[in-house]
């Protein structure tokens, strides 16, 4: 029952609305992933300057950056190809690029919503809040709120662990037990530091984790150039079910490209948001513009390095491998012989320590949505995340993920309805940003322009700060 539930909303439902909501955005925008694509290496050029006590906009992108970049790019591509066939990549990359706009829209629209955090100074965010403030339901608030500590508060939690725990186990033979408590320790040390630690850790760790993956990714596809036409060739044909696949057919194909192409850039999922709300920036579209190039990043590039490497390798070919990250180790040791095996593993050890961070974040500020004034409420979800992460390491967490695909789909669902409602809020605000622009100003945003809304105007007191500390 779990399984035929599960299946007919990632197959279906899901489907549906996310393409539908995707596309209405898109074309509402005037395609705004396109439209804005140079507005957004602009907007990085400034986001790198700190404003004491506050996250900055990059330490924000690099923080939801941790989070989709984990183990769906590695581990999850090469489930997709298994399950799909190499045609998934292609409804992969579909996904990531109606996700752009997507994922503009809702974090532009938790940055409107976000309310100051008085006791820190810093920012608080995220859908939950503009289903309170914006549609006026605490309730559907804390339906999502829910399904996401469940989702990526607790389980995902333990599935980074066991990722990378069985992933060292296999490369070097560390027991899996070891690397749990090892882990359980860094990140417990990481955490108690709040928000702001865990962005200044995860912009010194994401950076050269990925720039380090695409390295060597981008050598294996030079050293390989004559194949990437008909890896190409293979990807475009199996997408729409010319090529015989190892899933199956063109519906196998959308489906996983679907699933995991969700999984890995959350764009729509309800996630990001949590994240692009704490940035001090002028203007909420800054933060929507950044968060849009975080999906580039996670499926249009590191998504695609990874499914090269597996189909150049001819791995996709394999109908007897059953483990994503075994694939990819295999994959990469095809190509750069047995140390690739390591790399692999020390990077997704990685990536599943800041996915871990990042996890830990939307958990804690599900948390402080529900209860700020209880402290003990927030130590009970640090201990309980440190255990999963110990006890994750030494799990077969089949059962465990499998309703997890299903929360996920739930929570995914319950944030793109939301968003469907608030969609012409996000049209004004990318309006008010264009307008800006477009008479030679840096966008800043005022409140009293949209005084019709249920915004924290204190939270947006000092936008203009945010221009001169850049």
């Amino acid at each position: 029952m779990l399984e035929t539930a599960t299946d007919f909303l990632w197959s279906y439902v899901l489907v549906a609305v996310l393409v539908a909501i995707g596309l209405a955005f898109t074309v509402g925008s005037r395609f705004v992933q396109f439209r804005y694509f140079g507005e957004m290496f602009k907007v990085l050029k400034h986001a790198f300057r700190h404003h004491t006590g506050q996250v900055s906009s990059f330490q924000a992108l690099t923080l939801s950056v941790a989070g989709r970049v984990g183990a769906g790019n590695i581990a999850g591509v090469a489930v997709a190809i298994t399950l799909g066939g190499p045609g998934a990549v292609f409804w992969m990359w579909m996904v990531g690029l109606i996700g752009m706009a997507t994922s503009f829209f809702e974090c532009s629209i938790a940055q409107a919503y976000k309310t100051r955090d008085h006791r820190t100074g810093t920012f608080r965010g995220g859908p939950m809040y503009y289903m309170q403030k914006g549609l006026g339901s605490r309730k559907l608030g804390m339906v999502f709120t829910l399904l996401l500590l469940f989702t990526f508060g607790l389980a995902f939690v333990a599935l980074q662990s066991f990722t990378a725990s069985s992933s060292l186990e296999e490369a070097f033979g560390i027991p899996v037990h070891v690397t749990g408590i090892v882990l359980t320790i860094v990140i417990g040390i990481t955490i108690f530091g709040g928000v702001q630690r865990i962005s200044r850790v995860t912009e010194i760790v994401v950076p050269l984790m990925a720039i380090a993956y695409l390295l060597v990714a981008l050598g294996v596809v030079l050293f390989n150039i004559g194949a990437v036409p008909t890896a190409m060739g293979i990807i475009i044909q199996s997408a729409f079910g010319l090529e015989q696949a190892v899933g199956g057919g063109i519906g196998a194909a959308i489906a996983m490209g679907v699933r995991r192409g969700l999984f890995s850039n959350e764009a729509g999922l309800g996630s990001a948001p949590n994240v692009a709300a704490v940035a001090y920036v002028p203007h909420p579209v800054s933060q929507g513009i950044v968060q849009s190039f975080s999906v580039f990043i996670d499926t249009l590039i590191i998504c695609t390095a990874t499914a090269f490497i597996i189909v150049m390798a001819g791995m996709h070919e394999l109908g007897t491998v059953d483990n994503g990250v075994v694939l990819t180790q295999l994959a990469l040791r095809e190509h750069v012989g047995p140390w690739g095996e390591t790399f692999v593993s020390v990077s997704l050890m990685l990536f599943a320590f800041s996915s871990i961070l990042y996890n830990f974040y939307l958990g804690e500020n599900a948390s402080y949505w529900m209860n700020p004034d209880n402290p003990w409420f927030f130590i009970i979800f640090r201990v309980l995340m440190l255990v999963l992460i110990l006890w994750g390491s030494m799990q077969d967490l089949t059962t465990i993920f499998s309703f997890a695909d299903l929360t996920m789909a739930l929570l995914a669902i319950v944030n793109l309805v939301a968003l469907a409602f608030l969609m012409k809020v996000g049209f004004r605000l990318m309006r008010d940003y264009d307008d800006q622009s477009r008479a030679g100003k840096v966008p800043v945003f005022d409140p009293e322009k949209f005084s019709d809304l249920d915004l924290d105007h204190d939270a947006w007191s000092d936008a203009a700060d945010a221009v001169d500390s850049r």
